[in-house]
């Protein structure tokens, strides 16, 4: 099985990537938007591919790694217009105070990773693996000097890779009053430090 690992995707397959990631994420944001099909055409419509790694096989996204740094984020575009626009005054304030709550801003010199998804046919190939490998490359040659990202207590799988590839937990927070309406009670922000020895020279982000 040949992979690619690329950064971004052309929009025409805006569609399967939103299928892919409601996958692995649509759970956490259905008390925002609980229809399955409402909250794939609103991902189609509002993502920003240049923030984001892929893996491709037979030209199928078969993998996603989603990044922010201060020039935007995959699913930055997602506004109070284009929840108006899909879901209607109402529903679009209640959208936006649940989206509040895992809102997190990169800080100077740090990307945030916004988690990887894996179609679950190629699931435990290491394609998650490769793609965080990247996501790392990419971040020490654009001159960050750190990688953030939460990783949530409903997922040790992923807390395990992320520790193999040298992240540290920094803090956790809970909050198991909250379980009920987002499907989780707590979440560990951990920290990969650049060093030295890996970074390249430093990139501009465009």
């Amino acid at each position: 099985m040949d992979i690619l690992i690329q950064r971004g995707w052309d929009m025409t397959q805006a569609k399967s990537v939103a299928v892919l990631y409601e996958e692995a994420f649509g759970e956490k944001f259905a008390c925002a938007i609980p229809l399955k099909d409402e909250r794939i055409a609103l991902l189609a419509d509002c993502f920003q591919p240049e923030f984001s790694f892929v893996a491709v096989e037979n030209d199928r996204i078969v993998g996603l790694a989603g990044f922010q740094t201060p020039q935007g984020a995959l699913t930055d575009a997602i506004g109070f217009k284009q929840l108006v626009n899909q879901l209607g005054w109402l529903r679009a304030v209640w959208a936006c105070l649940i989206f509040a709550l895992f809102s997190r801003k990169p800080k100077q010199g740090e990307l945030v990773m916004d988690g990887i998804a894996v179609d679950r046919h190629f699931r435990s190939l290491g394609i998650g693996s490769q793609l965080l490998d990247q996501l790392m490359v990419f971040a020490a040659e654009s001159g960050f000097v750190t990688i953030r990202l939460d990783v949530i207590d409903s997922n040790p799988r992923a807390r395990k890779l992320y520790e193999r590839k040298g992240f540290a937990a920094k803090k956790t927070e809970y909050f198991p009053y909250l379980k009920w309406l987002i499907g989780f009670s707590a979440a560990t922000t951990m920290i990969f430090t650049i060093t030295q020895k890996q970074t390249a020279q430093p990139k501009v982000f465009e």
